[in-house]
């Protein structure tokens, strides 16, 4: 089969990244698809001119979108009819999880209802989003039998296989992390391998697609569940008066014991934080449990992987409790107090707003009439929020400030030169950002989640 033109449809943190690495290799095209909307749709022209739409410290990237664009191997348009000499076309729309806790693939559907038109025989269809296990087989394939007038397995292929991205390291996890491919069929899976082989320098796994969509939820949501159990230890540490950190560290001693590898003794307890953010972590497992509520038996419900979800969920108004903590000791009121909070992207050095878990953290903190600002230095806008690119603006006269996001700016603030910037002198670290005892011998009132008050 050849792969010479690739449409990647969705220009995001996935499609983007994925495009631009197929654009670099011999002999292969790439048209990005983007819509035109009124958050997205400067992406077209900014990549079109060589830009990189992907803020804060991406390794790689900018200069690969750069030397593709230039070599006339990638561009991106609005105009879906494209798929028509696509040889393969890659699906990175976003499926996300409303406060219903169900998804909404109304961008999968329509996506699957425009190309259908517009499928050649023999094209190669993979969908990279992250999904309900058992949607490539019952969503996506009747969808696009129907509105292509095709057959799946005969006159097109159809394939899920999942990216293990990471703000920061896109292009390192894309090329150098094994790859799970799983299609509706053996010729569909074959092909797809084929194709990935082409940019993946590590392991390629061979599953069907139901599988493949069941591993990429299931992986991150023991990445779930392992920071939960993180979070309720952090909860027993505060109540008893310890450190999870002191804890986290002892614990993590205990190493692997190659004289008996099946005991694997080794521990690797998760942090502890003010909240789990990004696009995959607090909707993957909503995921599994649609797939299973949908394709499932009705027998069955996941018990562990969703109150590890609300544990996590609820972290954000944990903050606000040391919060009020804080300022009874201080003999404070909460009401028109200035509140600072450092960061509101999700993971720290990156402008990942998704899910961030500083968006409930403010809402509460309004909610409870305080005077909220927000500081990040990567993150220009986020609706809703009132943010500021500027730290001392930030900082000056607040009477306490709360660590969601721990970026390296943060991790060099003079704390003495800060108290003497502030109202009232209140830390609340949801990240460990700060020593603890030098805040207290400062004069700070310090809590951290985690750090039981001694």
């Amino acid at each position: 089969m050849s792969f010479d033109h690739i449409v990647v449809i969705g220009m995001g943190y996935v499609g983007i990244p994925v495009a631009a690495l197929f654009a670099d290799v011999d002999g292969i095209t790439v048209t990005g698809i983007q819509r035109r909307s009124t958050r997205s749709g400067w992406k077209i022209d900014h990549i079109n001119q060589g830009k990189c739409p992907i803020g804060g410290d991406e390794p790689g990237l900018p200069e690969l979108i750069q030397r593709v664009v230039k070599n006339n191997k990638f561009k991106v348009t609005d105009d879906f009819s494209v798929c028509r000499n696509g040889d393969v076309i890659l699906i990175d729309v976003q499926t996300p999880v409303e406060s219903d806790h169900e998804p909404r693939f109304e961008s999968l559907k329509n996506v699957c209802n425009t190309i259908g038109p517009h499928l050649k025989d023999g094209v190669l269809i993979v969908i990279e989003s992250t999904v309900a296990p058992g949607t490539t087989e019952n969503i996506a394939k009747p969808i696009l039998e129907e509105s292509s007038g095709k057959i799946a397995g005969r006159d097109f292929y159809l394939a899920f296989s999942y990216e293990r991205v990471m703000v920061g390291r896109l292009l390192h996890n894309l090329t150098e992390l094994p790859r799970i491919i799983g299609g509706i069929d053996e010729t569909s899976t074959k092909l797809a391998m084929e194709l990935y082989k082409k940019i993946v320098n590590s392991d390629l796994y061979a599953t069907d697609a139901l599988t493949a969509e069941l591993a990429k939820v299931v992986e991150n949501t023991y990445r779930d569940v392992n920071i939960a159990f993180a979070n309720e230890v952090a909860l027993l540490c505060e109540s008893m008066g310890a450190d999870v950190y002191e804890v986290r560290k002892l614990v993590n001693t205990l190493p692997n014991d190659p004289s008996n590898p099946a005991a694997n003794p080794y521990r690797n307890m998760h942090f502890p934080g003010a909240g789990v953010g990004g696009h995959c972590l607090p909707k993957d497992p909503w995921l599994l449990k649609y797939g299973q509520d949908n394709y499932g038996s009705k027998e069955f419900t996941p018990e562990i992987i969703i109150h590890s979800r609300m544990m996590n969920d609820s972290m954000p108004k944990h903050m606000t409790e040391l919060l009020h903590q804080a300022f009874s000791d201080a003999d404070l009121d909460i009401t028109d107090a200035k509140i600072c909070v450092l960061g509101v992207a999700f993971l720290e050095n990156s402008d990942d707003t998704r899910n961030t878990p500083t968006l409930p953290l403010y809402t509460l903190l309004k909610d409870q009439n305080a005077s909220v600002i927000v500081h990040d230095p990567f993150v220009k806008e986020f609706e809703g929020i009132e943010l500021t690119s500027d730290l001392q603006e930030g900082v000056l006269d607040s009477d306490a400030l709360m660590i969601v996001t721990p970026h390296k700016q943060y991790l060099d603030i003079d704390l003495a030169a800060l108290k003497n910037t502030m109202r009232h002198s209140i830390i609340i670290d949801g990240r460990n950002v700060f020593d603890a005892n030098k805040c207290k011998e400062l004069g700070y009132i310090y809590y951290g989640v985690g750090k039981g008050k001694k």
